[in-house]
């Protein structure tokens, strides 16, 4: 690092009410705990209906296309280090108040859309290892709880982050080795990684598959939102972003690999807890209830996070009153947002009536590709914008195949799934308008008193 580059750090620490603490390996892990999250013990039977065996195929494309998105995001966090992410992103290039909010509005719909599948996810196959229950009522009920731990306030560390991305590595490692042991035997059939479906185009199969596939790597965006924590972002954050995606994109190459091997693509598709369904297929001696109770930490810990974001982007969307100002009330012993904790839940729960993970991955993916292409092109726009320290810059072309890798699966969505994702902004529309109204009259009323 030069001299002039230090010193930019150094001013930029010494500005910043936040304390520098993190370094490149826990951003790395932080990354990595967001990206190895509990979409990967869900969807592996939802790709199979697509690729068949091929499950590596959508999951190698879909990382492709995410480090496209991540190169811009690497010079807008490095660039800007106190930026707030994608919807601040979007102020700073676009200066259009209803495009900066929806950017914000499709990344929190986007979270609590991702909520709602995870507790499909969590009422399905790996709980029924140890009750019967239907998924959901079930998932209702686990979101309920969520809420209620929501409320009492969870603090949220880079050491519990580290334990519980510890605890989700652990359960796609204990998939690959057993299949390594079954295959090792005799076991598994490896010919089925390379089968396609029989009726399948294997490149619109692949394509099509992609997008689910892409619900795997979505995560790293959060990390924008810490760049004012963490030393010499301008050096640490690139190399902590595109490794633990390219950590990320092997350990889901090996599991979707040891999946295929393990079992035919018929049974994986007909499982919600398909890891779990090749664990018992491998014959290697664990208990159901080990991997079970690893995949329930995992989706639940996904689901909390998930859920605490979305509140608390809820909250603060309401304290700038870009939605109604109910919506940043605060409990006055926890001081927790109690108001946006109960509507993003609702809403959750209004999700789950859909009954399947699969349409609602996609619906995230479909808004969050709003998010992307917003980043994509503001990088182009903010180019103008100069700043006095050094950082990352991509290569032109890589926002460009950005934009374009995120038109493409936006082609390949569902006229279900753009309804949903449609209906989801239409809410935040009304809301934002609501919020202008109300906030009009407040503001009317407050100069009234004053006069008076």
């Amino acid at each position: 690092m030069t001299s002039d580059t230090a010193a930019a750090t150094s001013q930029r620490a010494e500005g910043s009410k936040l304390k520098q603490a993190i370094t490149g390996p826990l951003l790395y892990l932080f990354i990595l705990g967001d990206v190895l999250g509990a979409g990967i013990y869900a969807l592996m039977g939802t790709l199979s209906k697509d690729v068949g065996g091929a499950l590596w195929a959508p999951l190698v494309l879909a990382l492709l296309l995410a480090l496209l998105t991540a190169g811009s995001y690497a010079e807008l966090v490095t660039k800007y280090p106190k930026a707030g992410g994608a919807a601040v992103f979007a102020e700073r290039a676009y200066r259009t108040p209803i495009v900066s909010f929806l950017v914000g509005f499709s990344m929190l719909a986007a979270g609590v859309t991702s909520a709602a599948g995870l507790s499909l996810a969590f009422a399905g196959d790996y709980l029924g290892t140890f009750v019967d229950l239907p998924p959901v009522p079930t998932a209702i009920v686990f979101l309920a709880l969520i809420a209620c731990l929501n409320a009492r306030g969870i603090s949220d560390s880079l050491k519990s982050n580290v334990v519980m991305t510890i605890i989700e590595v652990s359960g796609l490692v204990i998939v690959i080795v057993v299949v390594a042991v079954m295959l090792g035997g005799g076991g598994g059939d490896v010919s089925r990684i390379g089968s396609f479906p029989a009726e399948a185009n294997p490149a619109l199969a692949t394509l099509s598959a992609a997008i689910v596939a892409y619900y795997s790597f979505v995560g790293f965006e959060t990390s924008a939102n810490i760049a004012e924590e963490v030393r010499e972002p301008r050096r640490v954050y690139p190399k902590a972003l595109f490794g633990a995606l390219a950590t990320a994109g092997v350990v889901y190459v090996l599991v979707a690999l040891a999946s295929s091997i393990a079992l035919p693509a018929s049974e994986l598709s007909k499982s919600s807890g398909p890891l779990l369904a090749v664990v018992s297929a491998s014959g290697v001696p664990i208990p159901d209830w080990v991997f079970s109770l690893i995949a329930l930490v995992a989706v639940a810990n996904g689901a909390l996070l998930t859920m605490i974001m979305a509140s608390r982007v809820t909250y603060g969307m309401a304290e700038q009153r870009l939605l109604p100002a109910v919506l940043s009330r605060v409990l006055p012993n926890r001081k927790t947002p109690w108001t946006a904790i109960v509507a993003t839940t609702v809403v959750a729960m209004l999700l789950t009536l859909v009954g399947d993970v699969g349409t609602l991955a996609e619906t995230v993916v479909l808004l969050l590709l709003f998010v992307f292409i917003s980043t994509n092109v503001a990088v182009l726009v903010l180019r103008r914008d100069e700043v006095e320290h050094d950082h990352f810059r991509v290569w032109t072309f890589v926002p460009v195949l950005g934009v374009a890798s995120c038109i493409l699966l936006l082609t390949q969505q569902s006229g279900q799934v753009w309804l949903y994702a449609a209906l989801l902004l239409a809410v935040g529309v009304v809301l934002y308008f609501i919020a202008r109204v109300t906030g009009r009259r407040s503001g009317r009323d407050h100069e009234a008193g004053v006069i008076r």
